[in-house]
């Protein structure tokens, strides 16, 4: 384990530096800037702006400076020597263009918990939601059950999330509130747990159709071993089957299936979070792509990619604790 995490970190830090790259240049090749909107401003005051964000340097100078943790200014963002900047190597991701006030560290310390409450949301409604049926279909095959949880996961496997987001909208507000008066949830907006609702359904549920289908062509796999034949011959009940034998093998694609569900949640987030009006990082991440904010665009995006690397590194592991004959050295 210890050389699987020492690989998986220099992995880590290679694939970091290389998203970072990419993105830094990107951003500056992309037409237009962060103040392409300030066309009025005096040439004085806007040229006095692009010196304070340093947006005058060349183009490798910003990038060393931006990389860190050499310090290239000695007065620092402000030009005062009150926020020195040490990079991203020293963990400051600089100030953001769009938000004066603030740094990107600011925007996505109060953004993060928000989007990341979301996020488990939706896990959470994918898993036990895909889960339930996946195991409902398998224990009853060929049946009606099974051919509505087949059908309802191959739509919502169809259906973008976007679409699904529209869907329940026009539900709550046409229907319910409208038609029946009824002020169930919350359309849009965030505060209380009841916002959450609408936003992690749609979030959620094309990945509980995936851990639907993924559960049931598990289950169906592990109940046809032959251990599980041997167990039947003991006279097993099958929920006893299903719960102590079967369903820990059933489950391994699901887990497989973790990692590449919690990067898609947090890409989704992106239009669900502005759909909803909810102020999470997805959210600050498609107006700073918008406004041209080349360090809270690549700041979010660094975010993501440690984030999804990490996933990734945890359901790993959670493989190898749920199959033994799994060696985490070979992976």
């Amino acid at each position: 384990m210890i050389r699987f995490l020492a690989r998986r970190a220099l992995w880590f830090v290679a694939t970091c530096w290389v998203v970072m790259t990419v993105s830094f240049f990107l951003m500056r090749a992309t037409p237009g800037g962060p103040f392409s909107a300030d066309r009025a401003l005096n040439p004085v005051v806007e040229a006095n702006i692009r010196a304070r964000y340093h947006l005058d340097w060349p183009l490798w100078k910003q990038y060393l400076h931006y990389v860190g943790p050499l310090n290239l200014d000695t007065h620092g963002w402000s030009g005062d020597g009150t926020q020195p900047f040490g990079g991203v190597l020293a963990g400051d991701l600089g100030p953001s263009f769009a938000y004066r006030d603030l740094t990107v560290n600011d925007v996505i310390a109060q953004s993060l918990p928000i989007s990341m409450t979301l996020g488990v949301a939706a896990m959470a409604w994918a898993l036990v939601a895909g889960i339930a049926a996946g195991l409902f279909s398998a224990t009853r095959p060929g049946g009606v059950l099974d051919h509505l949880v087949r059908l309802v996961s191959t739509l919502g496997i169809a259906l973008p999330n976007f679409v699904i987001a529209g869907l329940l909208i026009l539900v709550v507000v046409f229907f319910l509130q409208d038609q029946l008066g009824l002020n169930l949830v919350p359309v849009a907006g965030w505060g209380t747990p009841r916002h959450l609702i609408l936003p992690a359904l749609a979030l959620g549920s094309p990945f509980a159709a995936y851990v639907a289908r993924l559960t049931r062509t598990g289950m169906l796999d592990a109940l046809q071993a032959e251990h599980l034949q041997t167990a039947r011959a003991k006279g097993l009940g099958p929920w006893s089957i299903l719960w102590r034998h079967a369903l820990r093998g059933g489950l391994l694609p699901v887990v497989s299936y973790i990692g590449p569900a919690a990067a898609g949640i947090l890409t989704g987030s992106l239009v669900i979070e502005s759909i909803f009006f909810i102020p999470g990082t997805g959210s600050h991440f498609v107006n700073s792509a918008l406004n041209r904010d080349y360090t809270l665009a690549m700041g979010v995006t660094l975010l993501y990619t440690m984030l999804v690397f990490t996933l990734n590194t945890v359901v790993d592991l959670a493989y190898s604790l749920l199959d033994p004959r799994i060696e985490l050295d070979s992976r």
